[in-house]
């Protein structure tokens, strides 16, 4: 929601306007600040949320941080229409105050869902991480309708926070339902002994005769993190490294990969090369290569071969690098002299995003005592954040390399 508040959406600008220097300046750092007002609060809010794990209740996080989201988004509803012209620098850190909160909740609802799931069936956690692929791809979906059917950003603006809002209330009508199903109910009641998954093939799927928690440990009021971190050191790496690598490339090196043909002027070129071969494709393929896992699921998660594989997508960073990347001072070279290049590693960049980072989150519950799943579910979203936080601040400085 930022560009559209600080890109037309709030202050208009008129000749002479004495606020407009520092708008123009707001702009262009936006994004930066942006990457910060989302990224610093969320590690906190991970740290907070795992303390709470055996403290506050569940529903309690989750539906607590939907109600603040939702609330955050009728206030930026209210905005869109108001002329913010005579209080610019106001506007802009009621924006980015308003980024800080709606990270803040959305990190607690994400972590505290995932970290529910952990004790369902693995299916259900599959399903969860292919959700989030599936809002990615229909926002870049609504973006190319939006860029070829609207020409005013303030209608656009408002057109997708009362989208927001309507998906936010229907979140959590479906999440006050969750507890009536008899299945829901199975999975999320409390529950005795436990076993740990410790052989290299499939992780064990879960069934009534298993045994699912650990006696004697429910009295902690704070999850033991030693054990979940040695226990899924290797998976957090993966994590980790998968989304460092992810961040890294897109969206800061992706989106200044202009076609090699542009200066036709056409609109394929020009005004839709971006959102299509970039945003669209790198979500849809994302979508792709987490749906892949609910089939299959290899390497497992002992193997050796998985971290390979994590480990073989820095690859992508000279790729990416050397296809038609604009403007550049240091590095002229332009190895890929096509367009089909920089559309081929996006889409191996969503492809493998998504099924490398989704087998090591559903992994990871599933190596544990049953009654640390959902604490596992936070640290692992501590480790996913904590890559997209360091490939964020090290795409910076790679721009500058370029």
């Amino acid at each position: 929601p930022g560009p559209y508040l600080c890109s037309g959406v709030g202050p208009r600008l008129h000749p002479g306007d004495l606020g407009s220097l520092s708008l123009v300046c707001f702009q262009n750092y936006f994004e930066s600040y942006l990457a910060v007002a989302s990224t610093v609060p969320s590690v906190l809010c991970l740290l907070a949320n795992f303390l709470l794990v055996n403290r506050v209740s569940v529903h309690v996080r989750v539906l607590s941080s939907l109600t603040i989201i939702l609330a955050i988004f009728m206030v930026m509803i209210a905005l869109v229409k108001v002329d913010t012209s005579s209080w610019t620098r106001g506007f802009f850190a009621l924006t980015i105050a308003c980024m800080v909160i709606m990270s803040s909740a959305s990190t607690v609802f994400t972590s505290s869902i995932y970290g529910m799931t952990g004790s369902f069936p693995m299916r259900n956690s599959q399903a969860l991480l292919s959700g989030g692929a599936m809002g990615g791809t229909v926002c870049a979906v609504a973006s190319l309708v939006d860029l070829a059917a609207s020409s005013d950003v303030s209608d656009s603006a408002l057109a997708f926070f009362l989208t927001a809002v309507v998906f936010l209330g229907l979140c959590m009508g479906l999440y006050l339902l969750l507890p009536r199903l008899e299945y829901a109910r199975y999975y999320m009641r409390p529950v005795h002994p436990a076993r740990m998954f410790s052989g290299d093939g499939e992780p064990p799927q879960d069934s009534p005769s298993a045994p699912l928690v650990a006696p004697g440990s429910s009295d902690s009021h704070i999850p033991p993190l030693r054990p979940i971190l040695k226990t899924t050191a290797s998976l957090g790496f993966c994590v980790l490294y998968v989304f460092f690598i992810t961040s890294l490339i897109y969206p800061a090196i992706c989106t200044n990969i202009e076609s090699l043909d542009k200066g036709s002027g056409s609109p394929w070129t020009t005004k839709f090369f971006t959102p299509v071969t970039i945003f669209l494709l790198y979500n849809f393929a994302d979508l792709c290569g987490r749906q892949l896992t609910a089939w299959i699921q290899v390497p497992g998660p002992k193997s050796k071969v998985l971290l390979g594989l994590v480990l073989l997508r820095t690859c992508f960073v000279p790729l990416f690098v050397l296809c038609n990347y604009q403007p550049r001072v240091h590095l002229r070279t332009v190895v890929f002299q096509s367009d089909v290049y920089p559309i081929l590693f996006c889409s191996l960049l969503g492809l493998s995003n998504g099924y490398l980072s989704t087998l090591a989150l559903i992994y990871g519950p599933k190596i544990v005592l049953r009654e640390l799943a959902e604490a596992t579910g936070v640290v692992l979203t501590f480790y996913l954040c904590m890559g997209l936080l360091l490939g964020s601040a090290c795409s910076t400085l790679l721009v500058h390399l370029i």
